[in-house]
């Protein structure tokens, strides 16, 4: 698999960092390729809330830094960890610099094929 690979929108599910693991939001990721082959990433969760994040890929491993604005207006930052099933499936993990250390949020990462009808 090469980064090329994952140039894709996806539907997204995942948990917080927190002790549960419930499903506590869904939106969609869109992975892109900067002039280097960088992955450049775009969240929207829950149709509301828009994050931004670049990384890298090697051997089916996909890192994402990651910010965000806050309702409080502060940014916050992170890193998302996947583990690139196939080109199609996601499944990764993530952590905040003031989320909750004892644990790690949870996104599973489903790409959307876009269908075409013909006349």
């Amino acid at each position: 698999m090469t980064p090329q690979d994952l140039i894709g929108t996806y539907s997204i599910t995942g948990s917080n960092q927190e002790a549960n693991n419930t499903i506590t939001y869904q939106g969609i990721l869109t992975l892109t390729l900067d002039e280097y082959d960088r992955i450049q990433a775009h969240w929207l969760i829950n149709d509301e809330q828009v994050q931004t994040g670049s990384g890298f890929f090697k051997n089916n491993i996909l890192v994402l830094n990651f910010k965000y604005k806050g309702d409080d207006k502060i940014t916050y930052k992170g890193v998302a960890v996947y583990q690139c099933i196939t080109k199609d499936i996601l499944d990764g993990f993530w952590s905040e610099k003031h989320g909750d250390p004892r644990y790690l949020g949870t996104e599973y990462a489903l790409r959307i094929k876009s269908s075409e009808f013909l006349n």
